[in-house]
């Protein structure tokens, strides 16, 4: 049985459209394929680890005997987007999409947003998050009204100025905000999108980003391995993600560089359970700005990252790969998250090496992998492969 799992969430890195990709719009999108050509991408470690042989990938060259079992995962639930992709990751399917307002929100939404801060709201598009301050930022300096926003994705977002609107202020109004959006305004993530400059050609979006997801309606595999007496460490936005629910410690980190160097710590620590870890860059800083350059340069950190951690895992330890959804860079039809299978690469001293597990159906099939692995008992909707490659 293993001691402790570090699950690593490369956020939106899909390896290729899934059946149903037609239904959302992104027929023949595939991450992976879109970055493999790319001079700064390089993947020799995650080639050792199966990234290669999985089904259906075409880029890049299989390891003639990978050091991992891996396996391509299908979506089983009705989305693309974080939440769902994450929720799905940690046991809970969701049957229905999240709500999506491409013509932005009702004015009625807008009203009760305005009776219950005080602040009007200018907007109130599906934008791209650098463009919207660009375009928005003078006149909200001007008038102090925030600036809401949507995409394509499940989320309400709120951009201001840090000179106008501290940013304590804004995350105060986000929590505003999450109270109003549950039902049929009941979006995936409110966000808060903090911003610095004086004029529209300095504006400039800071770290300092917060989200208020929904809380999970029902548990997932996070509140089975704390019942079980043993600890969930998130890493990054996790507990966002999950509202905090089953969230025994959180540990917020500013981008992937900081991910990775954190989880580098923690393989140090003593603990037992899971340690879960998402690394937002892929998909906030290239996928949606269809950054291929800098997409595969971010692919190449953590590549050259593995070895390492690798070398400090110990006994009983099992690394997990994986991503939530895809987010194609090459794909400029829309700058949104794509419908695409992900990666399942597992490695540790109790885990077989070179086992293919081809296509699984669900995302849940790692909740159920991982909580077998731990000795936990918990039973998602997803078929866990850890009988397939425990030694």
């Amino acid at each position: 049985m293993a001691k402790r799992v570090f699950l690593i969430v490369l956020d939106s890195f899909g390896v290729g459209a899934e059946p149903d990709a037609p239904l959302f719009g992104d027929v023949g999108t595939n991450t992976l394929g879109a970055i493999a050509g790319h001079p700064n991408f390089r993947g020799d470690n995650l080639a050792r680890l199966g990234m290669f042989n999985l089904d259906g990938v075409t880029c890049g060259t299989p390891a003639a005997a990978p050091i991992g079992s891996y396996a391509r995962l299908r979506e089983a639930s009705a989305g693309k987007d974080t939440t769902i992709g994450h929720w799905e990751i940690a046991g809970l399917l969701s049957a229905e999409p999240l709500p999506t307002f491409p013509d932005g929100f009702p004015q009625e939404l807008l009203d009760a947003f305005t009776a219950k801060t005080g602040y009007k709201v200018l907007c109130n598009k599906p934008y791209s998050g650098t463009d919207v301050i660009r375009d928005y930022g003078e006149e909200h300096m001007k008038t102090g009204a925030l600036i809401v926003y949507t995409s394509a994705d499940s989320v309400f977002q709120i951009a201001a100025n840090e000179a106008i609107v501290p940013v304590e202020k804004l995350y105060e109004i986000c929590a505003q905000a999450r109270e109003l959006l549950t039902g049929k305004y009941g979006v995936g993530r409110v966000i808060a999108r903090p911003f610095v400059g004086d004029c529209a050609a300095n504006f400039t979006r800071t770290p300092r980003r917060h989200d208020y997801s929904l809380v999970p309606p029902h548990d997932t595999m996070l509140d089975a391995i704390l019942a079980a007496g043993k600890q969930t460490i998130g890493v990054g936005k996790i507990h966002d993600i999950f509202a905090g629910k089953g969230i025994g410690e959180t540990i917020r980190t500013s981008g992937n560089t900081e991910g990775l160097q954190v989880t580098l710590e923690l393989a140090d620590r003593d603990f037992e359970g899971l340690a879960f870890v998402n690394l937002v860059d892929f998909d906030m800083l290239y996928g949606h700005r269809r950054d291929i350059a800098g997409y595969a340069a971010a692919a190449a950190e953590f590549n050259d990252w593995l070895p390492g951690f690798m070398a400090k895992m110990r006994p009983g330890d099992i690394l997990m790969v994986t991503a939530d959804h895809g987010c194609d860079p090459s794909y400029t039809k829309t700058t949104d998250h794509t419908r695409e299978h992900v990666p399942f690469l597992i490695y540790g001293d109790e885990v077989k090496p070179g086992v293919n597990l081809h296509t699984r159906y669900s995302f849940a099939t790692i909740a159920d992998t991982v909580c077998k692995a731990l000795g936990v008992d918990y039973c998602p909707a997803g078929c866990g492969v850890y009988d397939e490659i425990a030694r």
